[in-house]
């Protein structure tokens, strides 16, 4: 596929953790405000939008409602549904409108206020009722999404001899991560040992394997590549993308493959690149088995070599492959379907060189992954700070 020469022209994010002052709408505002000061533009410059469902609301046209409330007049707007790979999604959609000519400058939002909404529990379970499991042949079984997880954990640790002490890794590396993001969820240090001890949630997983859940929002404005560079801010380029799809629900699939494999064959294919060539790479972690599995399953090792690959701060900030360098879902953040946005978001800022402490040395080139339903749907960026 051919450049699309769309650049990321700025990006914003509200508040996360827990923000009870704030509704979904105004956590969306707020995210879409800091895009456009980053950008150095006004929503009267914005012709297309994109977001996602809200989970938490009724809303009958999320991208109607959040298009009327930001007062932008789109050429192009559009609801955009692949769970936590939505984020990768919208980035994507927004080039290739812009690349159409159906519009200029996209706006894509999304978030919630999923925590103060609810509870961690009742989110858990709102999202397994809402289609995580098969309504006919898993749903009867009383699985929550943790239990769908664990099942690839099982098999996984079963094939390849991945240890829990080795998923244990990902999430305390992640949590270091989040101790250096100032807008993290979580930023407290945590050792294997507290991952082990804490509370089993389905074997293997406990519940610091496991995606937290929060309030917030993250916004991403996108232009074209010639535009991109009077604005304000470094632009960061869409190299490449690609999606997959192996399975819709866990039990039609194999449990340790998944459409990573082809959506990140297909994004190194279109950018020219290849897994070598990442400085650093936005994985997505709703679970620390995910990230491991991801890690094989896009090419970075060998498949059952994840848990291996994760150990001795290989992941770590400083280390071989930088992995989710802002604490991603397992502590920076998780509301949600915006929740694998934020990946995108970070990875902009090490590729600007404006990641503070956690920057990773001489960013160049990036992979972002996200990842809906139980290993279902995918989609990879691969995103540079210079165009093609």
């Amino acid at each position: 596929m051919a450049n699309l020469r769309a650049a990321i022209a700025g990006i914003g994010e509200s508040r996360v953790g827990r923000v009870p002052d704030r509704s979904a709408l105004q956590l969306q505002t707020d995210a879409a405000q800091a895009a456009l000061a980053d950008a150095g533009l006004k929503i009267s410059d914005i012709d297309g939008l994109l977001t996602t469902p809200v989970r938490v609301e009724h809303w009958n046209m999320p991208c109607g409602i959040v298009a009327h409330h930001l007062g932008v007049r789109a050429k192009y707007l559009s609801t955009v549904d692949i769970a936590g790979a939505s984020g990768c999604g919208m980035i994507h959609q927004a080039a290739m409108a812009i690349g159409s000519g159906q519009c200029e400058t996209v706006l894509c939002v999304a978030g919630q206020n999923l925590l103060t909404h609810s509870t961690r529990a009742s989110a858990v379970k709102s999202m397994a009722e809402g289609g995580s499991a098969h309504s006919q042949f898993e749903v009867p079984y009383g699985p929550l999404v943790p239990s769908l997880y664990a099942l690839v954990a099982q098999r996984h640790m079963h094939e390849y001899g991945t240890t829990p002490e080795q998923m244990a890794e990902v999430a305390v590396t992640l949590r270091r991560h989040a101790s250096m993001n100032p807008n993290a969820h979580k930023r407290e240090l945590i050792t294997i040992n507290d991952v082990l001890n804490s509370k089993k949630i389905a074997s293997p997983l406990h519940i610091l394997d496991c995606a937290i859940v929060s309030d917030g929002a993250a916004a991403a404005i996108v232009t074209s590549a010639e535009r991109a560079r009077d604005l304000k801010k470094k632009p960061v380029h869409l190299l490449g993308q690609g999606y997959g799809c192996r399975h819709s629900h866990i039990g039609d699939t194999e449990l340790t493959t998944t459409g990573a494999v082809d959506a990140g064959a297909a994004a190194f294919k279109s950018a020219g690149l290849k897994p070598a060539d990442m400085d650093f790479a936005q994985i997505y972690d709703c679970f620390t088995i995910t990230v491991i599995v991801e890690l094989e399953d896009l090419g970075f090792c060998k498949k059952g070599e994840g848990g291996h690959f994760v150990e001795g701060g290989r992941i770590g900030i400083g280390g071989e492959l930088p992995v989710t360098t802002h604490g991603g879902l397992l502590s920076a953040g998780h509301p949600g379907l915006g929740g694998g946005f934020f990946h995108v978001l970070e990875a902009v800022r090490q590729l600007r060189g404006e990641a503070g402490e956690r920057q990773v040395k001489d960013a160049g080139v990036a992979l972002v992954h996200g990842n809906g339903g139980v290993i279902s749907i995918h989609c990879t960026l691969i995103l540079g700070g210079a165009a093609a």
